[in-house]
């Protein structure tokens, strides 16, 4: 390790933490575009505060009409590495205790504020390796570019229009994830089916007027609100069937209107679907054992459990099971319940590992509901992505880590997508150690500020190993 880089960041160690401190203190989520600013006028104050900054610091700079930028070590050498970065957030949401979302404080050995892990303060440990290395006068013979996006959180135009003009760079990591290497991201494969009802089903009681669950596919539905005409709520038979569902699935189940259930579950990821609980599918089961007049919507709901059983989140029971060991196993969830009198609309998310494909998921998906009365919609499948954890690149990551923190290095897979997602040999290599838990997208954000020391010096290492 550079002794002096190191000696460096310690000594500069405030400044950093101040520089993340007035970077969060822009409240960059996504708005309304105005003239010149695509992504609203926030996001676009934190781009180019944070080309400001890298200017700053010595480093060529460059705005591309305020939807990303970059900055160069030196422009004059031959790309190699690119850090892929981004100043925008998501809102700041409810339940902060510790400090006001904007608000950014040191406290209890943490920097809290919404921004600190995701994505301004590993942004800035990537901008202060580099200003370590240009200080200290280390010499690199291959260029490193901090690339800065503005809407990685609510989309993709950003980096899109940065790659229309720009070559990536050999070599790409992006610091928004967690150490040590993420090299395998999963594909994706979303779809839905739906069914339009008979009249005979809206006429007959009791029966289900209503089912609406999820607010997204990509998260498990924490809330169903299931509606109901003609039965009595109060019946001993529905409040048995009550009881048993709550305590199968670990839900609560409240009366909300004179016809009408709500079932509270617990949210959870798509990429994770196991560690949460289903409302939706819970409301189904519900229905299934409720006396409900036999018709066309009574017969498919009981069609549900079948392809999607609760707490089941392989794929199996669709027929789509599939694992490998380099990216582990598929996860399916169903997420958006839509159904009225006049249709039912489901719609589904998977996380599908290096090993699916066409013939052995979606097709197998398709002809599965399709036998089960549904007609099939198909988003098609999102390649997943991967870099050989054999690559001189992963190699040299996985060294800098362990060398710089001690830690044992080791190459994950995720269900979820990161920044690199399309970027041929790219992976997320950090920000957050271990184990550690930085609240990201939550209340109470925050980022260690030991990690923040570790991270910088990790970023050093790792661009001198590579671009000297």
């Amino acid at each position: 390790m550079n002794q002096k880089i190191n000696e460096w960041l310690d000594a500069h160690q405030q400044d950093l933490l101040d520089d993340i401190k007035s970077l969060c203190r822009i409240p960059s989520v996504e708005s309304s575009p105005k003239e010149g600013m695509p992504f609203g006028e926030e996001p676009c104050k934190a781009l180019n505060k944070a080309l400001e900054l890298f200017a700053g610091y010595g480093f060529t700079t460059h705005n591309m009409e305020n939807y990303i930028g970059y900055a160069d070590f030196d422009p004059s050498l031959p790309a190699n590495l690119d850090m892929l970065a981004h100043s925008d957030v998501v809102p700041a949401g409810e339940g902060w205790t510790v400090t006001d979302p904007f608000t950014i404080i040191e406290k209890d050995g943490k920097l809290w504020g919404r921004g600190t892990s995701d994505d301004k303060g590993p942004m800035l440990c990537a901008a202060y390796a580099m200003r370590a290395i240009r200080e200290t006068k280390t010499p690199l013979t291959k260029n490193v570019r901090l690339i800065v996006g503005s809407q990685e959180e609510t989309g993709t135009k950003d980096i899109e229009h940065y790659y229309a003009s720009q070559k990536p760079a050999p070599m790409t990591f992006s610091p928004d994830a967690d150490f040590p290497i993420i090299n395998v991201e999963l594909g994706q494969f979303r779809a839905a089916f739906t069914r339009e009802l008979d009249a005979a089903s809206a006429q007959v009681k009791p029966r289900v007027t209503r089912l609406d669950a999820g607010i997204a596919i990509n998260a498990v539905p924490q809330k169903a609100v299931v509606a109901f005409e003609g039965l009595e709520l109060d019946m001993p038979v529905v409040r048995t069937a009550v009881a048993q569902i709550q305590e199968e699935c670990g839900v609560e189940i409240h009366q909300t209107g004179d016809r009408e259930l709500t079932i509270i579950g617990e949210s959870a990821h798509a990429s994770t679907p196991q560690t949460g609980r289903n409302a939706g599918l819970a409301a189904v089961l519900l229905i299934n054992r409720l006396p409900l007049a036999e018709c066309q919507s009574t017969a498919l709901y009981r069609k549900i459990p079948e392809l999607f059983p609760y707490g089941v989140t392989d794929g199996s029971a669709l027929g789509i099971a599939n694992e490998d060991a380099e990216s582990g196993p598929l996860t399916a969830t169903l997420d958006l319940f839509r159904c009225d009198e006049k249709r039912l609309y489901f719609k589904f998310d998977a996380r599908t590992p290096l090993s699916s494909n066409e013939e052995n998921c979606e097709k197998i998906a398709q002809k599965k509901l399709e036998e089960a009365g549904f007609a099939f919609v198909s988003d098609g499948m999102v390649p997943p992505h991967a870099v050989s954890a054999d690559s001189d690149f992963i190699r040299t990551l996985l060294s800098a880590y362990e060398d710089v923190t001690g830690l044992k290095g080791q190459c994950l897979a995720i269900g979820g997508g990161t920044y690199v997602h399309d970027v041929d040999n790219g992976v997320a290599f950090g920000a957050v150690l271990p184990g550690r838990d930085t609240r990201m997208h939550g209340a109470d954000e925050f980022f260690d500020i030991d990690n923040i020391m570790i991270a910088a010096k990790v970023y050093a290492e790792a661009i001198v190993r590579l671009c000297s």
